[in-house]
């Protein structure tokens, strides 16, 4: 048998082959090999039975994110008023992320009180059903593999849960990079109908949004896992098209399925993160139609923006022939994010020139900066926003971190605007 063919040496100058073998057994050998290493390694990091935490921040990092100065956040604590902070080494104050919301709320009830509404909206940025601030729903999409769009969109849901903000990310890849950046091993951790394809098939096996979410070690975060199964969208769909027609089915079309799903969970939640698949399929799709509005990663580079272009032009055909279906389109706004930017590249510097020339306002002012504390903190599965400064060079994380938050804070301003603030 070709499979327990000895390999023989090459003479000098010659490539040496392996003996011939059955892809799909080859290709299935080698994911489980790196699953069981991924394992292995998330074993360390996090022994069995633990989790992943948040860390906490210190006092000027909470008070940074309040609105506040960092001797009010003491004269509240001295006075008693809201939970009080771990102390550590030297009297430094450390609070968690659930200490911040806290006192937020704490905050936002004293100037309400006191009938400052607006200061009070400022502590809790949360939309208001009252003046039917709408649930704003994002996708980051881009068909082009390497664009950023799960950084990107990582780093966005954690930061509007760091600001405040009720969140929900949902993972549309079937890759679940987002996944595992919050701390799950898709093959490992889930088992059937654990992610949005659950809420959004086609059969009896349907399942209820609310049953799929999951909250994460940061409050005021939840998530929606992601893994291989929702490729099955992409398979079922075609048949559950023909079905509509012959009469069979009656439930809503392919793009409405996650818009109508959304519905079900709407009052929990201030914004939707989704991170889409890089292809344009159904799964896509549907992910545009449910969304307010839409964030394009780009990596400044002309094959990229080449890419980008395509991208453009099929999206624009599909969403078209989806209107004329009775889809809804209408985004608060959509922006082109740079990412991996390098400034000191000059064409890069050009590209990014080009798309301003172009798309003007459409392409937002902070671009995401290529850096190595952003790649490095994804060594061990963690975003800028949960590692600590004391892991880098001051200069390196706080220029990496800097960007990260003009980019997210540039979104946060949009959402606000949307919802007339």
């Amino acid at each position: 048998m070709a499979g327990s063919a000895e390999k023989t040496q090459a003479p000098k100058g010659e490539v040496t082959l392996e003996p011939r073998q059955l892809a799909d057994e080859t290709i299935a050998r080698d994911a489980r090999a790196l699953s069981e290493q991924l394992k292995a390694m998330r074993e360390r990091l996090f022994p069995p039975l633990a989790s992943k935490t948040l860390r906490s921040f210190s006092s000027g990092e909470a008070a940074k994110l309040i609105g506040v100065s960092d001797g009010y956040l003491r004269q509240l604590s001295l006075a008693g008023e809201g939970p009080q902070p771990e102390t550590g080494a030297g009297g430094r104050r450390f609070y968690s992320l659930a200490d911040i919301n806290a006192l937020r709320s704490h905050l936002a009830e004293q100037a309400a009180a006191k009938g400052n509404i607006g200061k009070a909206k400022s502590y809790l940025p949360r939309r208001d059903a009252a003046r039917n601030d709408h649930l704003q729903v994002i996708s980051v999409t881009n068909f082009k593999g390497g664009s950023g769009k799960t950084t990107s969109a990582a780093h966005l849901a954690q930061y509007l849960a760091l600001t405040g903000h009720r969140v929900l990310a949902i993972d549309l890849d079937p890759q679940a990079s987002l996944s595992a950046l919050f701390g799950y091993q898709p093959e490992l951790d889930l088992t059937g109908n654990d992610t949005l394809y659950g809420a959004i098939r086609y059969d009896d096996e349907q399942r209820s949004l609310s049953e799929v979410i999951r909250a994460t070690y940061f409050p005021g975060l939840d998530i929606v896992p992601g893994n291989i199964e929702l490729q099955e969208f992409e398979h079922v769909t075609p048949q559950a098209l023909a079905n509509r027609q012959s009469g069979k089915d009656s439930g809503p079309l392919f793009f409405a399925r996650i818009q109508a799903v959304l519905a079900t969970v709407e009052q929990d939640y201030d914004v939707v993160v989704i991170d889409c698949p890089p292809q344009l399929g159904y799964l896509t799709l549907s992910a545009l139609c449910a969304s307010t509005s839409v964030v394009v990663t780009v990596h400044p580079q002309m094959l990229d923006v080449a890419s980008m272009n395509q991208f453009l032009f099929m999206t624009s055909d599909l969403l078209s022939v989806v209107r004329e279906a009775g889809g809804t389109l209408n985004f608060d706004f959509l922006r082109y994010l740079v990412t991996r930017f390098e400034p000191n590249d000059g064409p890069q510097a050009q590209i990014v020139g080009f798309m301003r020339s172009l798309f003007g306002d459409r392409v937002l002012t902070a671009p995401m900066l290529k850096s190595t504390a952003v790649s490095d903190a994804g060594l061990t599965k963690q975003t800028l926003y949960e590692v600590g400064r004391e892991n880098f060079t001051r200069s390196t994380y706080d220029r990496a971190l800097e960007a990260m938050n003009a980019v997210n804070g540039e979104v946060e301003a949009l959402i606000h605007a949307a919802w007339g603030r």
